[in-house]
């Protein structure tokens, strides 16, 4: 499906990808600000320090592709998808090592994934560890295409909100802000509104589409990687009408802030701070429009295959880093220029990740799943109560 590539053919690819920043001497001297694209095409602001940053950045990812290539190379193609098969000396399977064998795999994986997946390989790890290739093996090969022509031309409230967010997603970028680009994107947003109805669409999945078509290659793939996160990764509810689930989030982010880092939340309760103010958008548009694109990429190689804890992960440790100034600040508006300015300019995802999952401890998928289930009457009791206000004013407005 994805092609046969030799080692050394993945390597040129890889380094062809990531350039080496070079500001000139006056921008080294000066320490101005400096613009440029990054690997997926935006366009990055900031100083000399940063481009040094991300200079660093990219010899990483060669570094850690070199690994992903000798353990191609010695494990074989494919082979965090299937366990290693370890011979007796009489040549029968040994269980037990068969066991120990797919353990080490799946140690290895997660280890070699929360250091990120190579820009070039990125693509079929993700679609096959999250689940989509195995989603569009259970239907028609031609399901997207016979989709899309399906509903090519149809006119829904969900199409109108598309074709307004179309223009507003990503503005500038070199081939999404293009009518080739959006008509992509398009393409991706109003088939899986067709899909599932229930979600149809919600402002948010622009980006995350998006960025999903940048690095997938093609809108197929884009699609039932999208479709996979919305149907098995993330929250059921997130993005339905009433974003319910969003809500949850929030609440369990808002007490998980209060286990993890209970000065900065006392201290947040304290000056009528809602976390929710800057924490939305990273749920909805899951860091999309708030981190750098390799950064924001890096916590979705872990999405993919942890499931949607990293978010908490990534939350937690934005507010981490920066203690001590959050500490002092004392106006709602310092708090969010602080959580603002940091995560645009954390063009370094080990930063991040390192205080994501060794600073802020361990959190199971299934303690998440236990706060979610002690948070959802509540939300839903109050959306309940904003309905029949809603349907209350609506009410003395025909009488009146």
């Amino acid at each position: 499906m994805f092609g046969i590539q030799s080692k050394r053919d993945l390597t040129t690819e890889l380094q062809s990808q990531i350039p080496i920043l070079r500001p000139s001497i006056h921008a080294r001297r000066a320490n101005i600000v400096v613009k440029f694209q990054d690997l997926y095409g935006f366009t990055v602001e900031g100083n000399v320090d940063d481009v040094n940053v991300l200079n660093e950045v990219r010899e990483k990812v060669r570094n850690q592709g070199r690994v992903w290539w000798a353990l191609e190379a010695s494990k074989g193609a494919n082979w965090y998808l299937q366990p290693d098969t370890l011979l007796t000396g009489d040549g029968i399977v040994s269980k037990t090592s068969l066991k120990i064998s797919a353990l080490s795999n799946a140690i290895t994986l997660k280890r070699l994934i929360r250091k990120g997946i190579p820009p070039v390989l990125r693509p079929k790890v993700w679609f096959s560890l999250s689940g989509a290739a195995k989603k569009k093996s259970t239907v028609p090969e031609s399901y997207y295409g016979d989709l899309t022509k399906a509903v090519d031309g149809m006119v829904t409230p969900a199409t109108r909100q598309i074709d307004h967010d179309l223009p507003r997603t990503f503005p500038g970028h070199p081939w999404l802000d293009t009518p080739e680009g959006h008509a992509a994107l398009r393409r991706v947003l109003v088939g899986y509104s067709f899909r599932d109805s229930d979600v149809g669409y919600c402002q948010g999945l622009n980006y995350v589409a998006a960025l999903l078509l940048l690095v997938m290659k093609t809108e197929e793939d884009a699609f039932w990687m999208l479709a996979v996160l919305l149907e098995n990764v993330l929250v059921r509810d997130c993005y339905t009408t009433n974003l319910s689930g969003c809500h949850v989030e929030q609440r369990v982010f808002k007490d998980l802030l209060a286990q993890k880092c209970p000065r900065i939340a006392t201290h947040l309760d304290d000056m009528g701070f809602d976390v929710s103010l800057v924490a939305t958008e990273w749920f909805l548009c899951l860091f999309s429009k708030s981190l750098p694109s390799e950064t924001t990429l890096r916590v979705w190689d872990v999405l993919f295959y942890e499931g949607a804890k990293v978010l908490f992960h990534a939350a937690l440790a934005i507010f981490k880093m920066k203690e001590t100034e959050l500490l002092m600040a004392h106006q709602v508006g310092d708090v969010i220029n602080i959580i603002q300015t940091t995560s645009h300019q954390l063009f370094d995802p080990d930063e991040l990740l390192t205080v994501a999952f060794e600073k802020i401890g361990s959190m199971t998928t299934n303690t998440i799943s236990k706060q979610r289930k002690k948070q959802e009457p509540a939300v839903m009791a109050e959306l309940d109560q904003r309905l029949r206000r809603l349907n209350s004013l609506k009410e003395s407005g025909k009488s009146t």
